[in-house]
């Protein structure tokens, strides 16, 4: 049975004095401590979505919804997907355009899932593992969670830390890098204080000035659009051998990560949506959906974008040392 079977949304009922609906299996805690909500500056906000009548479609309510999706779309355009499109591009060309295409798709059905997960349930991810399953698994999920992110963010913060000293021509050493970049990390953290809102928006034109940057070099280096066309949407490398097999794979575990699945099923709370109402849960999702895929198509773009614009300098002697 389809889980977005309507009639399946909404049937309230009391448990334990809880109020929760028929199309959640969950078990309502019975303890007072564990029907608080978990501390969070993002689970204490909540954005009014306005009413906009019987439209089908509205602008107004989209811009409501926007915001947690572009949130999302950051890990696909961290370092680690900057340098496996600039090593795609060198190794194998556009002939590997077809493997991002494919894991951006996939990678939106499981943000998919992960929306609706945080709008129907009123939970996020972690919530409801902690719901469904005993302390073993619950603990292993956790160690698997959190070696995901140890791995990811190592070569993020290495990845910058080159990024500094090339920049600033070997004045700023890798030591000095990776402090700074610990430092910005906190700083973006704490950015959340003056509002979800401010925070989206400020992303936002992260993204935006990526777009920018990477669509200028695009210009510049001129690539050939019918090979990258052809790289984009015909599955096959002609040529390629276990170097460009092993790039396809780091592909697919750049644009793939488990934690930020956890991370868009709670960035969807912040919006106000009665769960007990049929049309703003549909609702919700619709408009949820549309701005994901707004925000990967952009993160596919950008990643587009940067893949052929860096091929051309690994493909002539470089003058400078």
């Amino acid at each position: 049975m389809k889980a977005e079977r309507d009639e399946d949304f909404l049937e309230d009922r009391q448990e334990n004095g809880v109020q929760t609906n028929h199309y959640s299996s969950l078990s309502p805690s019975t303890s007072p401590e564990d029907q608080d909500e978990p501390f969070s500056t993002y689970f204490e906000q909540k954005v009014h979505i306005p009413e906009t009548g019987s439209q089908i479609f509205s602008f107004r309510k989209l811009w409501a919804f926007t915001g947690p999706g572009f949130l999302m779309s950051i890990a696909y355009l961290d370092p680690g997907n900057i340098e496996s499109d600039l090593q795609s591009g060198a190794k194998a060309g556009f002939k590997l355009l077809w493997v991002l295409l494919g894991a951006t798709i996939i990678g939106l059905l499981l943000q998919r899932l992960a929306a609706r997960l945080g709008v129907v349930t009123g939970m996020h991810l972690a919530e409801v593992c902690n719901r469904q399953y005993p302390t073993v698994p619950r603990v292993i999920l956790w160690l698997m969670v959190e070696l995901a992110i140890i791995g990811s963010d190592m070569q993020e913060v290495i990845g910058c830390a080159i990024a500094f000293n090339l920049l600033s021509v070997g004045r700023i050493p890798l030591w000095a890098g990776v402090l700074i970049t610990i430092t910005d990390t906190f700083v973006f953290l704490f950015l959340d204080k003056y509002g979800l809102r401010k925070l989206e928006a400020f992303f936002g034109l992260l993204i935006t000035i990526m777009a920018i940057s990477f669509g200028y070099e695009y210009v510049v280096v001129k690539p050939d659009q019918g090979e990258l066309l052809k790289g984009m949407f015909v599955p096959y490398c002609a040529g390629c051998g276990p170097v460009q097999l092993e790039q396809a794979v780091g592909i697919v575990g750049a644009v793939i990560m488990p934690h930020n699945i956890y991370l868009h099923s709670a960035l969807v709370k912040s919006r106000d949506v009665d769960r007990n109402n049929k049309k703003d849960v549909k609702e919700a999702n619709k408009y949820f959906f549309i701005e994901s895929a707004i925000a990967l198509f952009v993160s596919f773009l950008i990643n587009v974008l940067l893949s052929p614009s860096l091929l051309k300098p690994f493909m002539i002697k470089p003058t400078w040392k």
